[in-house]
């Protein structure tokens, strides 16, 4: 990654960076899993929770609140993170429905490794309730509304993830 051309899109280094994340949970659907984000000094925000199979469940996500981001001139997103070694997505929403359209690109972490990865847009395909979507314009990247983190396909147990920053690279 080349540090001239990067651009902090959110710093979770202050508490006020974590405090508007929500979790949208399987919960809406019937299931069990149940999500949070928290922030934890020098580590930033923290995703974490327990995915449940019961009721057809099966994925715990948070979202931050709307906001209005040009991410045009990049061509993808860098992450520093640290996992549990299981693996997560990254959704990006370019409309304010609750229930709308999400691009996501899959992640996988190293078990309690500090990991800086590098998210290309072109990986970002768009769903609905984890649906791939086929008849769905690409991802506009110069009106992106909110982010979110995602834990599913059928990763079921407690969950952990630590995101530090995003970047736009």
């Amino acid at each position: 990654m080349n540090a001239t051309s990067e651009k902090m899109i959110l710093d979770f280094s202050e508490a006020q960076a974590v405090g508007s994340w929500q979790a949208v949970d399987d919960r809406i659907m019937g299931g069990c899993s149940q999500s949070q984000a928290i922030y934890i000094d020098n580590i930033g925000l923290r995703f974490t929770g327990t995915v449940s199979l019961k009721n057809n469940g099966g994925f715990a996500s948070i979202r931050s609140s709307s906001d209005n981001f040009d991410l045009g001139q990049y061509s993808g997103l860098a992450l520093r993170l640290r996992g549990d070694g299981k693996a997560f997505k990254l959704s990006l929403r370019t409309d304010l429905y609750f229930d709308g359209v999400s691009y996501q690109t899959t992640f996988n972490t190293r078990k309690d490794t500090w990991q800086e990865i590098a998210l290309p847009f072109e990986t970002f395909t768009p769903t609905h309730h984890g649906v791939k979507l086929s008849t769905v314009a690409p991802l506009d990247t110069t009106s992106i509304k909110s982010f979110g983190l995602f834990i599913a396909d059928r990763q079921e147990g407690p969950f952990q993830l630590d995101v530090a920053w995003i970047k736009g690279i």
